[in-house]
């Protein structure tokens, strides 16, 4: 276990099938491993297939794992290893060692050695702090690789024939949600999946707002695509700047933090495209509704989003299912009213 205390007596041990190596490598070794607090290491050196080099000094051992090695090569895995990304989680998370430890049935000091390196986590303790530090299933896999240990999640592409059950189950929810608008977003906002009724919102866009991939965020926020037409539009852009930024701050994830920078950069519509319209007659609306016009009628939806309880992939795992909900009586008779 890295950072096990030893006996001060204990000194630097070379195994391997070939016997030792010679002195200067294994000095080269242990010169790249040292850095301060005194020469005590702070990461950890990997090398080479069939040798272990342990340095073993007053009260802290660090240990070697073989990995196809080739003379003079090394790979040092320092302040980026599992328990720096885990105290990063931590942090985010504002939650003290103490109140970590508790949650996942261990001790402040296990969790203080786990973060500092002193104590190598089991795959099992890795996981079990990932789940109570919410982390999403990408990043669980990102710790275990950093932990030394293979992903468990895998990531599958939509298409792909073990996820023929779960498409169906989507066809057949955005089917029963008509003649409401929903659709399937991924991680980034990516349309992977709609249903008719939501044609009728994007109608008229300009195609390259609509070509494959399509992001939702980009045809909602684009001076040429829905912003002209929402009448409550720095009300709604708000909240989905809003939303956008707590998912970046859960998930940091870089692909929608270049979408959140893309969107945030367009031109706001001038005052009288999307001027914050008042209702003849206000509505009692229970949420921040969606009022967008649309042929000369103003509709007003509330939306609600969907995601998989404990998905076991990644790509499932990245997927939120948006529905738009009628906000008033009025909205629900006109889809109705399309729908035949």
């Amino acid at each position: 276990m890295v950072g096990e205390p030893v006996g001060a007596d204990e000194a630097a041990v070379l195994d391997g099938p070939a016997g030792k190596l010679p002195q200067s490598v294994l000095d080269l070794l242990l010169r790249q491993r040292l850095r301060g607090h005194g020469g005590a290491p702070s990461g950890r050196v990997v090398r080479g297939a069939g040798y272990g080099v342990r340095r073993r000094s007053p009260g802290v051992r660090t240990r070697v794992a073989p990995l196809g090695y080739r003379l003079g090569m090394t790979t040092v895995v320092s302040d980026t290893g599992v328990g720096a990304l885990l105290r990063d989680w931590r942090e985010r998370r504002r939650l003290s060692q103490l109140e970590l430890a508790l949650r996942a049935d261990s001790s402040a000091r296990h969790i203080s050695f786990v973060e500092t390196g002193r104590s190598r986590p089991s795959e099992e303790m890795i996981l079990r702090l990932a789940e109570h530090l919410d982390v999403p299933v990408r990043d669980r896999n990102a710790l275990l690789l950093a932990g030394g240990y293979a992903p468990r999640y895998t990531e599958s592409p939509l298409d792909a024939p073990e996820l023929e059950t779960l498409r169906e189950g989507i066809a057949r929810l955005l089917r029963g949600y008509e003649p409401y608008p929903a659709l399937v977003v991924d991680g980034s906002y990516t349309v992977v999946a709609a249903n008719r009724a939501i044609g009728l919102l994007l109608d008229g866009l300009p195609e390259h707002l609509l070509a494959p991939p399509m992001n939702a965020m980009r045809v909602t926020l684009h001076p040429e695509g829905l912003a002209p037409r929402i009448r409550n539009f720095r009300e709604w852009r708000g909240h989905l700047l809003a939303q956008m930024e707590r998912q970046i701050a859960f998930a940091r994830s870089e692909a929608l933090r270049a979408v959140y920078e893309e969107v945030t950069a367009y031109p706001l519509p001038e005052p009288a495209e999307a001027g914050d319209a008042e209702d003849p007659e206000p509505y009692p609306y229970f949420a921040l509704p969606l009022r967008i016009e649309h042929d000369g009628r103003v509709l007003s939806f509330v939306s609600s989003i969907s995601t998989f309880n404990t998905p076991m992939d990644v790509t499932v795992a990245e997927l939120a299912i948006e529905t738009m909900l009628p906000a008033d009586p009025a909205t629900v008779e006109y889809l109705r009213s399309l729908s035949g």
